[in-house]
């Protein structure tokens, strides 16, 4: 393989790994204040440290407080979309529009402080 060749499938890999991280760093912003407001429902499971579930299986909740914006947003929509499977989680996202979604990302994204057992 000529350098040049390697140049090039170097240069298209970077492409395909910057790619989805240059439109996820463009996602529309979220307002942390309105995302504050729209909890109720992900607080429930998310906001207790170590919560276990049992619906539909035995697994750990997962902490969201300090997640990336553009992750959890990109997480909300696989739910959505069905990409992901969890039933809570798609009948919860079937309610919110894309704007609780930025707005949910940036209240969680912006909060590394814990919600429960502080």
């Amino acid at each position: 393989m000529t350098t040049l060749t390697k140049f090039a499938v170097a240069a298209a890999a970077a492409a395909l790994i910057a790619g989805p991280l240059d439109a996820a760093a463009q996602a529309p912003a979220g307002d942390p204040v309105a995302g504050a407001q729209k909890t109720q429902m992900c607080s429930g499971c998310h906001g207790i440290e170590g919560w276990r579930t049992a619906f539909p299986e035995v697994y750990k909740v997962p902490r969201i407080a300090g997640q990336h914006q553009a992750y959890l947003v990109k997480a909300l929509q696989a739910y959505r979309s069905g990409e992901r499977s969890h039933p809570s989680m798609r009948a919860i996202v079937a309610s919110l529009s894309d704007q609780d979604m930025v707005d949910l990302a940036a209240f969680y994204a912006q909060s590394g402080v814990r919600t429960a057992g502080k």
